[in-house]
């Protein structure tokens, strides 16, 4: 299904991923509810970050949340069982050979799942056969090339650029958050609407401060110190700075600012307003 995981499965990333969701709720998923009795497809469902807070906005609606990877599954499936979540149901399944019957679903929700894909455009395309017709589709991304701060760092920068190199050296995209708007046209979906959600964190943020600048996004940096450096595209004395860098924009006179996308789009067949 997808190219390299380049943020790895360590335990660590594992409690990334859920810093990153719980910082994040009302800035991706405020205007995110579900209707009643829909039947909605989380692809690329991942350690189940997103999936408890889809649920819990939308308890009465029914999830099938798939990944390829059947640890990540079973770390998702434990997720949701201490939330006491009951309206999701798990399977392991590959984007690119889905088990499900064209027109399956009401809705389909797609988070931080493309930038790790080859042919990210030919996912959507598949997904949207599951669709019926006038459904929703949500996709929602992020863009590294978004990341400004103050103090400016360029370790920092050459540090950032490392993850970026080596997403695309495994088949991914970093960047792929500007790119929305013509994949999902590319995908067959219709009325297609793009809107930029950005993190901003200064020293008023504290919350902000520990849960993304931190924890999620220097984290994620700090996490491919090893790779880059064995792949030769960085000293490691300038990534090193690159990450002190990115920990003193977390000071009280920092600021750190990153944008996602959000993009959603419906399946032709009727000209029902997008509500999801």
């Amino acid at each position: 299904m997808s190219g390299a995981y380049v943020h790895g499965y360590r335990e660590r990333e594992h409690e990334r991923l859920q810093d990153q969701a719980g910082t994040l709720v009302e800035i991706l998923h405020g205007d995110t509810r579900y209707p009643a009795g829909s039947q909605v497809l989380e692809a690329g469902c991942g350690v189940g970050a997103q999936t408890v807070t889809l649920a819990q906005r939308s308890p009465d609606a029914f999830f099938t949340s798939i990944d390829i990877f059947s640890d990540s599954i079973a770390a998702a499936e434990a997720a949701t069982k201490v939330a006491g979540i009951t309206n999701v149901r798990f399977q392991q399944a590959d984007v690119f050979d889905l088990p499900f019957a064209p027109e399956s679903f009401d809705h389909i929700f797609v988070c931080f799942l493309l930038e790790h894909l080859p042919s990210p455009a030919a996912a959507l395309a598949i997904l949207n056969r599951t669709l019926r017709k006038g459904g929703t589709m949500t996709v929602i991304e992020g863009d590294h090339g978004s990341t400004y701060f103050h103090p400016d760092s360029e370790a920092a920068h050459a540090a950032i650029k490392c993850q970026v190199e080596l997403q695309r050296l495994g088949g991914g995209n970093a960047l792929i958050g500007r790119q929305l708007y013509p994949l999902m046209l590319e995908a067959g979906l219709q009325g297609v609407r793009v809107s930029p959600r950005m993190v901003y964190v200064d020293g008023s943020r504290p919350d902000l401060i520990d849960g993304f600048t931190r924890k999620t996004f220097t984290a994620m940096i700090e996490g491919v110190r090893e790779p880059a450096i064995k792949a030769g595209l960085i000293a490691p004395e300038i990534f090193d700075a690159g990450i002190r860098g990115l920990e003193r924009t977390a000071e009280p006179d920092g600021v750190f600012c990153y944008t996602f996308f959000k993009g959603i789009g419906r399946r032709g067949g009727n000209d029902a307003p997008i509500t999801a």
